[in-house]
């Protein structure tokens, strides 16, 4: 088992950082921490990773910020009156293994001059790049992935998830020379089952 956290994140929003972030959750027994939520405060991304994971060794670990507001997290801290300092981000002590979960993709905003590749960064994380099919998904991941190696940021591998096509896929995987962990088909409901069925499509320990 990796010694450093996995940080979830995506080449965009909306491609199932937070799905993937379940399985791997469920599958690995891992903590959970999701640094930043924006909006959606009753139903934040803990608590659906929380109804959907069933093993009872996980710990979910408290945001550092809860802002209000389903903007980027720059602008929801704006509007709630403050400021995101990144030195108050810190990882929460376990002796398990971490799974973070990202908010948007890597050049979202938490303030001014720091944004969420740098604070990737900061908690030394190892990263899973969740991928999805769609027109420019090529584009979108060869660019998080050039962004990742850039900062000199390990990737422990590109999970896609979704409408499965080979030929993006393959092409993604061979000019950026990462692994793929795995592909989680495309579910019509995801419940805690789903989740622990899914976890058989991730080649990960």
């Amino acid at each position: 088992m990796p010694s450093k956290p996995l940080f979830v994140t995506g080449i965009g929003t909306g491609i199932g950082k937070t799905i993937i972030s379940a399985i791997l959750v469920e599958k690995l027994k891992a903590d959970y921490w999701k640094p930043i939520q924006s909006g959606d405060l009753e139903d934040s991304d803990t608590n659906k990773v929380k109804s959907l994971v069933s093993n009872s060794i996980t710990r979910f670990h408290q945001e550092a910020y809860r802002l209000t507001q389903p903007f980027s997290p720059h602008k929801s801290a704006a509007i709630d009156g403050i400021a995101i300092d990144p030195e108050k981000i810190t990882l929460p002590a376990t002796e398990n293994l971490l799974i973070i979960e990202g908010a948007g993709g890597l050049m979202v905003p938490l303030n001014n001059n720091f944004l969420m590749i740098d604070l990737i960064k900061q908690l030394d994380a190892e990263v899973i790049l969740v991928s999805q099919n769609y027109l420019g998904s090529i584009n979108h991941t060869i660019l998080s992935v050039y962004a990742l190696k850039k900062e000199g940021i390990p990737i422990r591998g590109i999970i896609f998830n979704g409408v499965k096509d080979i030929y993006t896929k393959d092409f993604i995987l061979a000019y950026t020379g990462l692994e793929s962990p795995g592909h989680i088909p495309q579910y019509a409901a995801i419940t805690k089952n789903t989740i622990i069925e899914a976890g058989n499509y991730i080649g990960i320990s």
